[in-house]
């Protein structure tokens, strides 16, 4: 294999050393802002990756930088062979962790174990049973939140996050933050973003500045702690004084972070995405198949970023409609 210098450094020199992957298109919940109303319509199973052609795809990452891995999905953990496939990539000796609604948790605590994955995020848009029943919907809000109780009891290193949406969850704020009163996990709010059949609207964004307002109008501005963000942050990130936990927040829409953005996403059916917010992608598995060099099609498609959301630099841009409902809905993405 004929190492590409700088491979996954893109043209305005941002190294990418953090690949999500998704491993399905499919979930046991239709949260409305990831999937249309009427579902996607799938990919044919031999259009998606196998457990030898992701760990294969991943080796040719990790060889040239990628040292965190984290699997998504739709739901990752409705694939049949999630265990295999994590037991691969374990072998490839990088971070690894999970995006996952929490609903199949429960079956995979000593897998996780087995293979170093410690650091799981749930979603989580309510902590309401009926709210949660509407947003999803799927009655399985018990089920979630035992298990969420379960991650942090049995010591994984756990962040829950929660999609915004005014006139839905934004009343939740609050209560969300105490739950990190007394464990020490992350609360992390994103702001509602535009994908194809999510019907996404302006007027129903909540923006960080009116979180950050609620929060100080509720605990006081004096308990608002803000914390060092890391390298690379996606979520900046804050904590009530005296609390154990913290609370971030994922302003991908008002309050971009493109300028330390050190990540890549390949899709289910392995096409790779310079940007969760572009429409262009770049088919690595019929590449892998045929035999092409990936390392050439990587370093392409990374030249080809943005250096903010696929070109969209305002919020005008980020509105309109024809630039981004050419993209794929959220749960043909990964999370």
């Amino acid at each position: 294999m004929t190492k590409v210098t700088n491979l996954l450094t893109d043209s305005h020199q941002r190294k990418h050393n953090y690949l999500r992957i998704s491993l399905s298109e499919k979930c046991n919940l239709r949260c409305t802002y990831c999937m249309p109303h009427d579902g996607i319509a799938l990919s044919p199973r031999a259009h998606l990756m196998t457990a030898d052609e992701i760990e294969a795809i991943a080796t040719i990452f990790v060889k040239n930088g990628v040292d965190k891995i984290r699997l998504t999905g739709g739901e990752p953990l409705v694939r049949k062979d999630f265990s295999l496939i994590l037991e691969k990539l374990a072998k490839l000796h990088v971070k690894l962790s999970i995006t996952t609604n929490a609903l199949l948790t429960h079956r995979f605590i000593d897998d996780f174990k087995r293979f170093g994955l410690q650091d799981i995020n749930v979603s989580l848009d309510s902590l309401d049973a009926e709210k949660f029943k509407f947003i999803t919907r799927r009655d399985q809000f018990k089920l979630a939140y035992d298990n969420i109780n379960q991650l942090i009891a049995e010591g994984f290193n756990v962040k829950i996050n929660a999609v915004l949406m005014k006139g839905f969850n934004e009343d939740e704020i609050t209560d969300f933050i105490k739950l990190t009163k007394d464990q020490n996990i992350n609360v992390r709010f994103i702001e509602f973003m535009p994908f194809d059949g999510n019907e996404w609207n302006k007027n129903k964004l909540v923006s960080q500045a009116e979180i950050l307002n609620r929060v100080t109008d509720y605990f006081g501005v004096e308990a608002l702690k803000p914390l060092l963000n890391e390298t690379n942050f996606t979520a900046r990130n804050f904590r009530i004084e005296g609390f154990k936990g913290s609370f971030g927040i994922i302003s991908s829409v008002t309050n971009p972070f493109c300028d330390s953005c050190n990540r890549v996403r390949l899709t289910a059916d392995g096409k790779l995405k310079n940007c969760l917010f572009s429409n262009e992608e770049t088919n690595l598995l019929t590449g892998y198949r045929s035999g092409a060099n990936l390392e050439d099609l990587i370093d392409a498609a990374l030249n080809k970023k943005k250096a903010v959301r696929a070109g969209m630099t305002d919020f005008d841009q980020l509105t309109n409609p024809d630039l981004h409902n050419n993209n794929r809905s959220m749960i043909a993405i990964g999370g």
